[in-house]
């Protein structure tokens, strides 16, 4: 199976350097509509990811198709970065089917809760936990591999 991670930074060095070695992912698929019809910015996030990853920019409705064409049989090389809980919830109602999901990164902001140092929650993302929850997707609030989860409750 896949690893799918919420993080509103994208691609940095944890990803880079924690979250691809620890899973072995031979491919990061980014699911962002606005990104994937930025190639500057696309070109600009690629600078950090290493030789011999394959990197994607797709759209949210167009995940599920990237995965079933080009990883059909190589789940398990795929890394796949959303930015917010939103946008992977509606992959998953999609049929993009995950077991799990890692939240690393949500900054905080106006309007949200501070639930460890890393994730701060507005009730939109509480409302997609739920919705996870619910639908027996593990929710594994990590911001790096080797790390506890951090989060009893939300």
């Amino acid at each position: 199976m896949f690893w799918v991670r919420v993080d509103n930074r994208l691609i940095h060095g944890q990803v880079i350097e924690a979250w691809l070695p620890f899973t072995r992912a031979k491919s990061l698929m980014v699911v962002h509509d606005e990104l994937a019809n930025d190639v500057v910015r696309q070109e600009i996030m690629g600078l950090a990811v290493p030789q011999g990853i394959e990197i994607l920019f797709t759209p949210v409705n167009e995940s599920i198709e990237m995965v079933r064409k080009k990883f059909k049989s190589r789940l398990s090389s795929l890394f796949i970065l959303f930015s917010k809980c939103s946008d992977a919830r509606q992959a998953f109602e999609k049929g993009l089917i995950f077991q799990s999901i890692n939240i690393g990164n949500i900054h905080y902001g106006p309007g949200r809760k501070q639930i460890c140092s890393h994730i701060a929650l507005s009730r939109d993302d509480c409302s997609c936990l739920n919705f996870f929850n619910k639908k027996g997707v593990g929710l594994d609030f990590r911001c790096v591999p080797h790390k506890h989860i951090q989060v009893d409750e939300w």
